[in-house]
């Protein structure tokens, strides 16, 4: 059984956010909060500590009071660099990663990965029943070392990099709308709209 004191949470909030203009996404506003604070509200209670990853507004992370990791591979080509650069940072036996821009991920996205953990699985992805959401996994941290290579290998496709290893996809579809993104204009405006009337659905 993987308990929350065996993970590590990563929160990636080092993209170049080009469907908002360029804007470090972390510090768009949702219903009055940055989406970096609706991501750590949803990940600290479900993991033994966080880090953040992030490549602008650096010190801004930090006051928030946790770790805060950049990018160690130039020009930053995806995301996972930043998950490496993170899990170089980790000493927990498992890292969970997610991205900063899906504020409502289920309050039991631990558990449920966790629940489908077998001693010859080295990742565990989120499926929410219409696709795989890659940056929505958990994670062996003793991979680090093996995506250092991968990565230094010009390579940087998540999903080629799992194929790798052991991984499988875990059911999310009676949770389909915990896992929207935040990546546009439009895409803000209706989570706006969603929170304004109050569209949650874990009890919170």
């Amino acid at each position: 059984m993987i308990e929350p004191a065996d993970i590590t949470g990563v929160v990636l909030a080092g993209g170049r956010g080009r469907r908002l203009g360029g804007v470090d996404k972390g510090w768009v506003e949702l219903d009055g909060r940055p989406l970096i604070e609706h991501a750590l509200s949803r990940l600290t209670p479900i993991v033994g500590s966080v880090v953040i990853s992030a490549n602008r507004q650096l010190d801004r992370y930090r006051r928030l009071g946790y770790p805060v990791v950049e990018d160690r591979l130039p020009d930053h080509p995806g995301p996972l660099v930043g998950l490496l650069s993170a899990m170089q940072q980790v000493e927990s036996p498992w890292t969970l990663m997610m991205p900063v821009d899906m504020p409502w991920l289920p309050s039991d996205l631990v558990a449920v990965l966790a629940a489908q953990c077998a001693d010859d699985v080295d990742i565990l992805v989120a499926d929410d029943g219409e696709r795989l959401q890659p940056l929505v996994a958990l994670l062996r941290t003793s991979l680090r070392d093996d995506l250092a290579t991968w990565l230094t290998g010009g390579e940087a496709k998540v999903l080629k990099w799992y194929e790798r290893h052991a991984w499988q996809g875990v059911d999310f579809s009676a949770s389909v709308d915990r896992f929207v993104n935040v990546n546009t204009p439009e895409e803000c405006r209706a989570a706006e709209a969603r929170m304004r009337i109050g569209a949650r659905s874990d009890g919170r």
